[in-house]
This record gives structure tokens, C-alpha cells and sequence, in this order.
């Protein structure tokens, strides 16, 4: 397979030849206010044209630099050789016969594929959704049915969705859960291990923190009522916080002694984003399941839960599914994008976006005070603004650097509890020099604060 490019004949470029928006963003943008329910927002209301390798091109003729992939969707391209050709073939097979009215190959494929990259030896089954939120909120049905309790445990800052299970399992209020309640029952939150703001520093964190969560679900729900523990590896939303070291073993081991399903969601970190395949193997932990998404398809709706099979086999016949659930055209982009994961290595180009990436931001956080931490692996990392000689959020700078970035042709998203965190997700087929051009734009938004 050679190298990937994206679409067909896309140039590998920085290229502004408007004002971002541009006028037929615009005139597009207007046409979505008026269609387009307000609740459904646009980062950067630039309409897209073409995109793949490390651009998006919008309908002014504006090239941007992709530093978002379509939140961690895209890590092989937005249109890469395999995922378009397999996609292709089977829509001129057939779209769609929904898989409980009559079975296809692809999403037997797709499982067998997911038993083979997913953490531990142990037999293992799966079922296929359509997105994140409905992954999560099977792997609850799931754990509940095989453990035949209730009780949920969730962590501070995290993100699971936006369904009405998962906005209980989520942290943030705004823009996620406020005003949508009343939430689902039974669900408690504990303290996580976010060494930049452990009050007693970072040395600390793993251990008070996983005691604190350990003493309140013991304590305040009783671990024997207690049906799954969820955690992201890497939190996304809440900020790219990487627990410290020790703390996801400790959390997964007082799981495991009381017979609670530990649940990795894997949504954002999956797939080769973090230099593995799984965020969750660089402290050995071997999840009961395993939740996915984004990465999986290419940019086609898929999502799965994947874990031991003793466990996935719970639910009774007819429990679990969904009409478009595991969908033949989507279940091929995956085999796609699995097949360019593994020609491509995007584990190691992970790494070595990695290596560039924090070079570069170490350098520009010893130059400007504002950039209080800088974390994250592979091609999933962040940087957490506050204000000057304090560790006080600075969602305004955040704003700011990432307005600036937009109209430079940069697309970067915020993200965090306190909207104060920039996170890079670039494509992993992007090439180095559009890499290092995208951090001279960021560098250059630095300086004009």
C-alpha cells in the first residue's frame, strides 16, 4: 500500500485564500440557521468540500490543516485507498438487510477482528452499534445482566455521551446535560487521578486518589452492588487527562476482587491514536470490556462492545441490537481502516507524532507561562492554559489561541472541564511537514495573545 494522500488528487496544503468563514461558508451557514436545529453546533462553520491525509479543503478553496480529525474519527485519513474501495464494493453489493433479520460476513469480520487487537487472551465476543454513546450504554445493559446489580461507577471529568444513560455517566453540565434532565438512576461518581490539579501534587495523586474512589464506592454504594466501573484511559472530553501511573491497575484490581465488570471506554483512544492500539495497554490492563467507536470506520457509523465472552453472552437472545447496528457498508470501511492501521503502522507513526508534537509544545510552554501542562501519547495531546503564576483556567486564552488558529488555517478543537484545554488529534497518516507547519500557526497564535 503506498502512502496516503487522501482525496483524489488533495494537495498537502496550507492554503488561505479567504476570510475563514469565507463567503460561500457563509452563505452556507445561513442556509443552516435556518434548517438546522440552534442545538447543533459547528466548531468552525467552514463547509467542506474534499478531505484526507492532513487537510480539509472547504467550498471557498481554503486548505486547513486537520488537527482534530473529525474528533479522533478520521486517523486514517477521510478518505483512505482501503476504507473507500471496501465501502465501495459492498454498496454496489447491498446497503443494508439489518443483521437480525438476516446475517452478513462483514460483521462477523468486524468481531472476529476486534477479538484479535483487543487486550487479553481470553475468548471474546462483541456486539456492533452505531455510535459511542450506544456502545456505552450496551456495555452497562451487558454488565448489569451478567452481574445482576445496578449500580454504575463513573469518574470525575469523564465523558461517555450524550444519550440519557450516558449524560448521567458524564461529568460536564455544559453543553452536554444542562436542562435534559431528569438522568438515569443508580449511576455515582468518584474522584480520578488528574496529577496537574492533585492538591498534593502529582507524586500523590495515584495512590490518594484511587483510595478516595475505593473508600466512597466501599462506603457510600457498597461494592457488592456495584455492576461496572467506566473509565477512559485517556479521558477525552474532560481534557486528555492521563490518570497517573498506578491508579487504572489499582481501580481495575478492586474490580476484579468484587466481581464488578471494569469497563475501558476507548471511544477517542482507540485505534492506534495513542501508539497502541488501546490506551489501556500501557499499563497492562486487560479490560472485562471494551467500548469503540470514532477510529474504528474510517468516518462510517460503527460502534462496538467487545469483552469476555462469558460476560457479552449475559444479555438474553434479542437484548441487544439495533436496526442499522453493525451496518454492512460500515463494517467493510472498518475492515478498511484496520487493514491501512496495520500496512501503515499508525501505531509508530503515532509515536513519532508524538516525539514531534511535545518537542515542539515543550519548547513553546518554557516560552509562554500560560501553557500550565502539557500531556497526552501518541497523537492525542493537549495543553491545559491558565492564567499567568497561577494554575486558575484560562478558557479565554483558550478561546483566543484557537480563534486565531482557525482564521491562520488551523483547525484545532478545546475541550476540558474548564474549557481551558487545547487537544490535537491530527490524521496519523498526516505528513511531517504539514505536522510542523500546524505548530508554526499555534506558535504564532502564542504570540499574538
Amino acid at each position: 500500500m503506498t502512502e496516503l494522500s487522501g482525496g483524489p488528487s488533495l494537495p498537502q496544503e496550507r492554503r488561505v485564500v479567504t476570510a475563514i468563514p469565507g463567503p460561500k461558508s457563509q452563505e452556507l451557514l445561513a442556509r443552516k440557521n435556518a434548517a438546522v436545529a440552534s442545538g447543533v453546533g459547528s466548531v468552525l462553520p467552514v463547509f467542506t468540500v474534499r478531505a484526507g491525509g492532513g487537510v480539509v479543503e472547504d467550498v471557498d478553496g481554503n486548505s486547513l490543516i486537520d488537527f482534530g480529525s473529525g474528533i479522533a474519527v478520521t486517523s486514517v485519513g477521510s478518505s483512505a485507498e482501503a476504507v473507500v474501495r471496501r465501502a465501495s464494493a459492498q454498496l454496489a453489493d447491498f446497503t443494508h438487510t439489518c443483521f437480525m433479520v438476516t446475517p452478513y460476513e462483514g460483521y462477523v469480520e468486524v468481531c472476529e477482528e476486534l477479538a484479535r487487537l483487543t487486550p487479553g487472551d481470553h475468548a471474546k465476543k462483541s456486539a456492533l452499534f452505531n455510535s459511542g454513546a450506544e456502545a456505552v450504554e450496551n456495555a452497562v445493559k451487558i454488565a448489569r445482566s451478567y452481574t445482576k446489580r445496578q449500580a454504575v461507577v463513573v469518574f470525575d471529568h469523564g465523558y461517555h455521551g450524550r444519550t440519557n444513560l450516558t449524560m448521567a455517566l458524564t461529568a460536564k453540565n455544559m453543553p452536554y446535560k444542562h436542562g435534559f434532565g431528569p438522568f438515569a438512576p443508580e449511576v455515582y461518581r468518584v474522584p480520578l487521578a488528574y496529577p496537574y490539579r492533585w492538591l498534593t501534587g502529582p507524586e500523590n495523586c495515584a495512590e490518594e486518589a484511587a483510595a478516595q474512589a475505593i473508600d466512597m464506592i466501599s462506603k457510600q454504594i457498597g461494592a457488592e452492588n456495584v455492576a461496572a466501573i467506566i473509565i477512559e484511559p485517556i479521558l477525552g472530553e474532560g481534557g486528555f487527562i492521563e490518570p497517573a501511573k498506578g491508579f487504572l491497575p489499582r481501580i481495575a484490581e478492586f474490580a476484579k476482587t468484587n466481581g464488578i465488570v471494569f469497563v475501558a471506554d476507548e471511544i477517542q483512544s482507540g485505534f492506534c491514536r495513542t501508539g497502541q492500539w488501546f490506551a489501556c495497554e500501557d499499563e497492562g490492563i486487560v479490560p472485562d470490556l471494551i467500548t469503540t467507536a470514532k477510529g474504528i470506520a474510517g468516518g462510517l457509523p460503527l460502534a462496538a462492545v467487545t469483552g469476555r465472552a462469558e460476560i457479552m453472552d449475559a444479555a438474553h437472545s434479542g437484548g441487544l441490537g439495533g436496526t442499522y447496528g453493525g451496518n454492512p457498508v460500515a463494517c467493510a470501511a472498518a475492515l478498511g481502516a484496520i487493514e491501512t492501521m496495520r500496512e501503515l503502522d499508525l501505531n509508530a507513526k503515532a509515536k513519532h507524532i508524538e516525539e514531534v508534537m511535545k518537542g515542539r509544545l515543550a519548547a513553546m510552554q518554557e516560552k509562554y507561562d500560560i501553557i500550565g501542562d502539557l500531556r497526552g501519547r501518541g497523537a492525542m495531546i493537549a495543553i491545559e492554559l491558565v492564567k499567568s503564576g497561577t494554575k486558575d483556567p484560562n478558557p479565554e486564552a483558550t478561546a483566543a489561541v484557537a480563534k486565531a488558529c482557525h482564521s491562520a488555517g488551523l483547525l484545532v478543537l478545546t475541550c476540558g472541564t474548564y474549557g481551558n484545554v487545547l487537544r490535537f488529534l491530527p490524521p496519523l497518516v498526516i505528513g511531517e511537514d504539514l505536522l510542523n507547519e500546524g505548530l508554526d500557526v499555534l506558535e504564532s497564535a502564542f504570540a499574538e495573545l
